[in-house]
């Protein structure tokens, strides 16, 4: 068995499990990127067996999860905050439907009403795609109890609106920080990418 023989099996388990993964995700963004892995792999793997429809099929995949993801990143949102009473009903119903996934993010998060006193959706062309709770903290420090994005928005959009667009609204309002807290990779690493640095205890902090 040659060097090749030994490899080429190797790439078409990589190729349909990475595809299988694909297909797991929640965000679009996220699928979009690890089908293109996916695709990539099968075309590669039917080109070196020879095997022409599999390599033009998932070439063809490729091509189309690529245009999808310009369309997506270079799509134009109109963004706008919607605030909201901290005994909203509807709010009350969104957390407790999405209990889980936030328990994910945050674990332990419990609302309290009176620890927000900056509570609002985030909107994306009119529809919720996030909700932000926050409250006053030292004086003027903004600490963030809430910062929940829905799964087929996860691309860091919302961060960038809501801690750069809204930044002179927050600095207006007598804030010259943003503190959070980070027990989840994937939020710290959210955090990150936002400009918050560590500060010890799993805080992050973030200058505005």
């Amino acid at each position: 068995m040659t060097i090749q023989q030994d490899i080429l099996p190797l790439i078409g388990y990589a190729a349909s499990i990475i595809i299988a993964l694909s297909m797991t995700m929640n965000s679009i963004v996220r699928f979009r990127w690890i089908n293109i892995v996916g695709a990539l792999l099968f075309s590669t793997y039917g080109f070196l067996i020879g095997a022409i429809p599999v390599f033009i099929l998932n070439g063809i995949i490729v091509l189309v999860d690529i245009y999808y993801l310009k369309k997506i990143y270079s799509k134009e949102e109109i963004f706008d905050t919607l605030e909201i009473n901290s005994e909203s009903d509807y709010l009350i119903k969104f957390l407790n439907y999405h209990n889980n996934r936030i328990q994910k993010i945050c674990p332990g998060f419990a609302y309290n009403p009176d620890m927000n006193t900056v509570s609002f959706f985030i909107l994306r062309n009119a529809s919720v795609a996030g909700l932000f709770l926050a409250h006053r903290d030292d004086k003027n420090i903004l600490s963030v109890g809430l910062d929940y994005v829905l799964p087929e928005y996860k691309d860091f959009k919302n961060g960038k609106y809501v801690y750069f667009n809204l930044k002179d609204s927050f600095i207006e309002k007598g804030y010259t920080s943003v503190k959070a807290k980070a027990n989840d990779l994937q939020y710290v690493k959210y955090l990150k990418k936002l400009g918050f640095n560590e500060d010890g205890d799993n805080y992050y902090v973030k200058n505005l």
